[in-house]
């Protein structure tokens, strides 16, 4: 469930990026397949937030 934490948090960053013009034609394209992701990039990142916290939760140590 890290690793899915860790994904979404990298997706996060780099849909505040293209919405902010900050990484070429990649973020164009980008936010042409995601536009909601782009709007609000913290949709994303609750959802690496909340991978996180299941991830704890969850775990057996």
């Amino acid at each position: 469930m890290y690793y899915v934490a860790a994904a979404l948090l990298v997706l996060s960053g780099l849909f505040y990026s293209a919405s902010h013009h900050e990484i070429g034609s990649f973020g164009v394209t980008m936010c042409s397949y995601g536009s909601a992701f782009c709007d609000n990039p913290l949709i994303v990142f609750s959802g690496a937030a909340l991978a996180a916290a299941w991830g704890m939760f969850v775990s057996v140590k």
